[in-house]
Formats: C-alpha cells, sequence, structure tokens
C-alpha cells in the first residue's frame, strides 16, 4: 500500500522545478538601462517599467540577436514568436 502523503510531498517539492523560468509570459517587465521606451506591445507607465495587457513570452537581449524562434520588439527585448509568425 502507497502512502498518499509521500506522493504529496513529492509534488510539492516538484513545483519549484515546473515553475516558469526568466523568459516566460510577462505582462511587466523593467525597462533595461540605456533605453526610455518599451518595446513592441508594451506601453510606458512613466516610471522605470513597461505594461501589456496580453501576457508576452520575452527576454533581454543583452546586446545579443534574438535566438531562433525569437524575434526582435526593440529596447533591448525578444519576443517568442507564436505559431511561427508573430
Amino acid at each position: 500500500m502507497q502512502n498518499p502523503l509521500l506522493h504529496l510531498a513529492a509534488v510539492l517539492l516538484a513545483l519549484p522545478l515546473l515553475s516558469p523560468g526568466p523568459a516566460l509570459a510577462q505582462k511587466r517587465i523593467p525597462k533595461l538601462p540605456g533605453n526610455d521606451q518599451c518595446p513592441l506591445g508594451y506601453v510606458n507607465d512613466l516610471k522605470q517599467h513597461c505594461n501589456s495587457p496580453i501576457y508576452y513570452q520575452v527576454r533581454p537581449t543583452y546586446g545579443k540577436p534574438c535566438l531562433s524562434g525569437w524575434m526582435n520588439i526593440g529596447a533591448g527585448y525578444c519576443k517568442k514568436k507564436t505559431l511561427g509568425i508573430f
């Protein structure tokens, strides 16, 4: 007979491994150093962040080209392409 408490403990311990990484969908992103504008699809909050009503999966470019499957949206960010186009 298996212990249900043991299964619950295993699931709870595995949850942090399943949590989103830094490139997952964000509605609010920080402005990167050297950029006073927001990337495409985001609205400037006139402070240090950019907001979007839509969850986009974005990642900073760190001055390098976007990876395959990602597109440059400006202000130092790349957005993951969805449906292979946008």
